[in-house]
């Protein structure tokens, strides 16, 4: 039902600091009606080319200056995630993504207050570097 607000798009780009491309940035928007705190999003996911990218890689920010792992985020309760607010994902990828027509899938999934299963949102765009 939200599957379009998985992946922002025109979102996706490589991330550059200090003149090196550490890894690449994309945002997502809500797969659910209100907000949530960081602590119900179950998990978040991203292929690219195919190949999944390590939990370990993802971090998550509700505000673009507080970043958490997803370990991190499941005990964080005083952040919360605003419905129509991107959530900012940074993967931490040496090189970011390749030069030319990449892939790109994100998936979200989040747990809410009234519904007894997971939402699982999932979107994939083509993203040119």
């Amino acid at each position: 039902m939200f599957d379009n607000n998985v992946f922002k798009k025109d979102s996706c780009k490589n991330r550059v600091v200090d003149g090196q491309t550490v890894g690449f940035e994309l945002e997502t928007f809500i797969t659910y009606y209100r907000a949530i705190p960081l602590s119900m999003v179950d998990d978040i996911q991203v292929k690219v080319n195919g190949e999944q990218v390590a939990r370990e890689a993802i971090t998550c920010s509700p505000n673009g200056q507080d970043w958490f792992t997803l370990d991190e985020m499941e005990t964080v309760t005083t952040y919360k995630w605003e419905y129509n607010v991107p959530l900012k994902i940074r993967v931490a990828q040496e090189g970011g993504l390749p030069k030319g027509e990449n892939d790109v899938e994100l998936t979200v999934i989040t747990r809410t207050a009234y519904i007894p299963i997971p939402i699982k949102g999932v979107n994939s765009r083509k993203v040119v570097v």
